[in-house]
């Protein structure tokens, strides 16, 4: 599933292809949004912007369409016009008379009045976004020890979108190893300092890959969230079961969590 900072490029890659302009044609597949087909015809759209994994793409006629990626949704940006081959199935093609934007395979897409979007359930349940330039170290810190989530295995609560909206598995490891942490430690049993580096760590590393613009190659990630820039996002532990820990040399070890596979170095992780 893509994570929050591939969402973020994917809403900086559709609103650069399409916010502002005006909708020539709309199409989706799910038989209860057909009825906005004709309607949203000349509308504008006025922004598209991610929460947590999901993505949001304001209209200028009070309409807001909700969509979530799931495992395997993505969006694509084509020219007006072009459907390309492929084996995906299309749910949603926004043209414009610039280019088009076209969602496929996922399957969670809803139309909602957008004054009232923020109560979609999802939406509810999300924790402040980690990519929000608004949260900072200390609030993080005392998330981390509220009554709530203080008594959580890290393992588990990383991947909670009520903790923090936008984190995901391979950050997950990420995080637990720039912290130095386990994942079966819980907050409540972490002192001051070690809070306050997790509480960092869960704002640098998502920033970080952000900021970057995308992964360097990687085993098992999809194409789409890799980038063959010098400065790209390396992974310091997911995906390198086996190979040397890149701060004492120690293998890095894999495990399963949460159903989830998760990556740590046992000598600097405790």
């Amino acid at each position: 599933m893509p994570e929050g900072p591939e969402i973020r490029r994917a809403a900086d890659r559709l609103a650069a292809a399409v916010a502002g302009e005006a909708l020539v044609r709309a199409w989706f597949a799910f038989p209860g949004l057909k009825r906005f087909e004709a309607s949203l015809v000349g509308r504008r759209i006025e922004s598209i912007t991610p929460r947590g994994k999901a993505l949001l793409i304001r209209f200028d006629d009070g309409w807001t369409m909700y969509s979530h990626n799931q495992l395997y949704g993505v969006w694509k940006v084509v020219a007006a016009g072009e459907r390309p081959e492929t084996k995906r199935s299309l749910r949603v093609a926004l043209d414009t008379a610039r280019g088009a934007i076209l969602l496929y395979s996922a399957s969670d897409v809803s139309m909602w009045r957008s004054d009232e979007v923020e109560s979609h359930p999802f939406l509810l349940g999300l924790g402040p976004d980690v990519l929000d330039p608004a949260l900072d170290a200390t609030a993080v810190a005392a998330r981390l020890q509220s009554p709530g989530f203080r008594g959580r295995a890290l393992g588990g609560l990383l991947l909670d979108q009520g903790f923090l909206a936008g984190m995901g598995n391979y950050l997950r490891s990420e995080v637990l190893f720039a912290a130095g942490l386990r994942p079966g430690r819980r907050p409540k049993d972490l002192d001051p300092e070690r809070t306050a580096r997790l509480a960092q760590a869960l704002l640098d590393i998502p920033r970080l890959s952000y900021a970057t613009r995308g992964i360097a190659p990687a085993d098992r990630m999809r194409d789409d969230y890799l980038t063959d820039t010098p400065d790209g996002f390396r992974f310091q532990v997911f995906g390198r079961e086996g190979q040397p820990c890149p701060a004492c040399g120690t293998a890095i070890e894999r495990m399963s969590v949460g159903s989830r596979r998760l990556y740590l170095c046992p000598a600097c992780q405790s």
